[in-house]
């Protein structure tokens, strides 16, 4: 009969195999290290941090602005737009809650649909000699990224444009400069950019997108009305719901935050785009349940209000979780689908320049991208597919990939989209120019949960040229 020292010691050694199978954070060796630390010894990050602009919904919401600006004591504004915009209800809401409640402004109208550099730099220029104590953005993400852009750099004047830039096309300094209040008002459904930090932009020198990502610079207040909806064109509404879509599938299977590299020195430096974590999962899963049900409506019915309301709703919704967990493939891959677009035109975008626009230019790689990356949390990929509307009763785990890259094609052939990259311009010998613009995108490509090569991204980019 075994003596008590020896029951004791064999209890210590069955309990110590129990850690090493169970992969709970109390015994899990990934979490029950050094903060930081990973297996591998790799320093990896231990927390993440939620930031989002203050939110107001509601019909007629827009109204207040005046009053919002009256109570921050904003005595000289500026209110940007863009041309076709200017002329639209919104922005007339807007001028007429200004003078209704005595806030001196001046308007810039001259914002660029999909803005570059150059465009960004004329808006920095208008807001360097204005001398605003506030801002308000009334548009889609063009017009709230540019005036996040131009409250940043008017609010730093010595700085260098490269300065506060995404690395490796920038510096990408952290923004340790106090900004003036910005109030957003949105437009569109897509972007979400009235509750991030981030703003994006064409780099023209290198023909890539970039932009500047810090919390610092996400509006004071968004205003989400949803009666700015109702003037949107059927494919403006399409693209814009593209855009939330895989705002929330690139959040919820992008590298969880505990695994991204480098572990900040300093809390400053914890980038906007995290990781997937346990608050941005809720939100990015409750917007794309929203795009399940409502988007086709939208885009089929000018009039119904339910369904644009809340598409206006689930851009905000996605905003709050990708702003803080970050896109990934699909994001990255459609900066340089914009940037190098030759000859084609959105339909129902009035703009004087060739344009593929933002929600497109992500969701055509969708399909190829999620097959891609499937391999690395499927159950995600699985239930994504799931609440888009497929049958995974049946579904083997390693089945995830096809499943949702079949429901993409199948959501976006109902749709109408485009058929891949081919129908907006581009061949197979424009493969490598894509790729080469795509490998600056470090800032999300890595938070992909799945590392890829030249090699795989060549693929991605030939497997997205026809979908159906």
């Amino acid at each position: 009969m075994p003596r008590t020292g020896d029951r004791s010691q064999e209890r210590e050694r069955k309990t110590e195999d129990m850690r090493h199978l169970c992969q709970c954070p109390t015994h899990s060796h990934t979490y029950s290290q050094a903060p930081g630390l990973s297996p591998s010894g790799k320093t990896t990050d231990y927390a993440f941090e939620m930031a989002v602009s203050n939110i107001r919904y509601g019909a007629g919401v827009t109204k207040e602005v005046g009053m919002d600006l009256q109570n921050m004591g904003a005595k000289n504004v500026c209110l940007m737009t863009d041309k076709n915009l200017s002329q639209l209800p919104p922005v007339q809401i807007v001028m007429d809650s200004l003078v209704k409640n005595g806030i001196n402004f001046k308007v810039y109208d001259n914002v660029r649909v999909e803005p570059t550099d150059l465009s960004f730099m004329d808006a920095i220029e208008f807001a360097k000699n204005g001398a605003f104590d506030a801002y308000v953005a009334v548009g889609g993400g063009s017009v709230m990224d540019t005036c996040k852009a131009a409250n940043l750099y008017a609010s730093s004047p010595h700085s260098d444009f490269l300065d506060y830039v995404n690395a490796p096309v920038g510096k990408g300094m952290p923004v340790s400069v106090p900004l003036k209040p910005l109030i957003a008002v949105p437009t569109t459904s897509g972007t979400g950019s009235e509750t991030t930090g981030v703003a994006i932009f064409d780099y023209k020198h290198l023909k890539v997108k970039t932009g500047i990502a810090s919390r610092a610079i996400k509006p004071t207040l968004g205003l989400i009305d949803p009666l700015h909806t109702l003037h949107l064109p059927a494919r403006v509404v399409a693209n814009s719901g593209f855009d939330v879509l895989c705002h929330a599938l690139e959040s919820y299977t992008a590298l969880p935050y505990h695994m991204r590299s480098p572990c900040p020195s300093n809390p400053i430096l914890r980038p906007a785009y995290q990781g997937s974590n346990p608050i941005s999962d809720i939100w990015a899963v409750h917007a794309l349940r929203i795009v399940a049900k409502y988007l086709k409506r939208a885009i089929r019915n000018p009039d119904d209000l339910e369904a644009r309301s809340n598409m206006h709703l689930a851009s905000a919704f996605a905003g709050i979780g990708f702003g803080n967990a970050g896109v990934h493939l699909c994001h990255g891959m459609s900066y340089p689908i914009s940037g190098l677009v030759k000859t084609y035109k959105a339909k129902d975008y009035n703009v004087d320049h060739s344009l593929v626009p933002h929600g497109l230019s992500v969701v055509l790689t969708s399909p190829a991208v999620f097959a891609f990356t499937a391999q690395m949390f499927p159950k995600r990929h699985l239930e994504t597919a799931e609440i888009l509307g497929a049958d995974i009763h049946t579904a083997r785990i390693q089945d995830a990939g096809p499943v949702l890259a079949d429901t993409l094609r199948k959501f976006l052939f109902d749709l109408d989209v485009d058929d891949g990259l081919a129908a907006i311009g581009y061949s197979k010998d424009d493969i490598p120019a894509l790729v080469k613009g795509t490998l600056p995108q470090e800032r999300v490509t890595k938070l992909a949960p799945r590392p890829q090569s030249e090699e795989d991204l060549s693929a991605l980019f030939e497997a997205s040229m026809k979908l159906y």
